[in-house]
């Protein structure tokens, strides 16, 4: 039976064309043939209007990533409305992840907890590389929540910016001596896998067949991300399983209350022309 997935990057996709053609060219080999992704970026303006603004814009500022996530929140209410099966927060950050499951029904998976998941299950300790450098306490922090402190080898910075992989549609020589010299640190601290923190990393790293460095698998965290979708609908369907509803942190607001409040903080003009 086949279903639907809305991916929702952190990243203005408007601006870069040619990443976006990867992105779905990976999509389309990762995801069964009957599954239908549906890509947003961030709305215009998400991360600043001059030339070179994008995610690390906010990223180290903890107020301004927490407002990032009501864009975030917002997607997955209009993707339950609309028909959607399940909701992806391809970002590593995954703002908002533990809130936004309580807002809807359909599962919603996040890309750095399905990496880390995913991770897990190949080896001992993964460790993160990141583009950006002030993430590093916020991939922290998650790694806490999620419980997989002692699986946690360490985040560092990749040694060069999204910039030198987003504008093109491949990673340049210099580039993947860089990720490559990251990696061998990040395992010589300890990781026997590693996570490609943004996403356009890991797509990047998959179009050029990079999939370990020496004997350490890297996560593709695109593929972990949506593949955990599908087996979450899956579940759904054939088996009645769903989130938990119990607690604090899990119970569903009603819907009502959430446009009302959504209404009151100017949350749903963001949207306007997407309905």
């Amino acid at each position: 039976m086949s279903m639907k997935i809305w991916h929702q990057s952190f990243t203005t996709l408007a601006r870069v064309p040619a990443y976006v053609e990867s992105l779905k060219t990976h999509v389309r080999k990762v995801v069964r043939a009957d599954t239908e992704v549906e890509i947003h970026g961030s709305h215009p303006g998400t991360h600043g209007h001059k030339p070179g603004d994008g995610p690390s814009t906010d990223v180290g500022y903890a107020y301004l990533q927490s407002l990032h996530m009501h864009q975030f929140a917002y997607a997955a209410i209009l993707a339950e409305e609309r028909g959607f099966d399940a909701y992806a927060i391809a970002t590593l950050p995954e703002p908002g992840l533990r809130e936004i499951r309580s807002l809807v029904s359909i599962p919603v998976v996040g890309y750095g907890e399905a990496s880390m998941l995913t991770a897990c299950q190949l080896g001992l300790k993964f460790g993160v590389l990141l583009f950006i450098k002030e993430m590093i306490p916020q991939i922290q922090t998650n790694v806490q929540m999620h419980g997989l402190q002692q699986r946690f080898a360490g985040a560092r910075y990749v040694g060069f910016p999204s910039g030198d992989v987003l504008p093109n549609s491949g990673m340049p020589e210099a580039v993947k001596e860089k990720f490559f010299a990251s990696a061998r640190q990040m395992i010589a601290e300890g990781a026997d896998v590693i996570i490609p923190g943004e996403a356009p990393l890991s797509v990047m790293l998959k179009k050029e067949g990079i999939s370990r460095v020496d004997n350490v698998p890297i996560i593709d965290g695109i593929a972990a991300t949506l593949k955990q979708a599908e087996v979450l609908v899956d579940m759904k369907r054939q088996l009645g399983i769903t989130r938990s509803t119990q607690g604090y942190y899990q119970a569903q607001p009603p819907r009502e209350r959430i446009k009302e409040l959504t209404e009151l903080y100017g949350i749903t003009r963001l949207f306007e022309k997407d309905n």
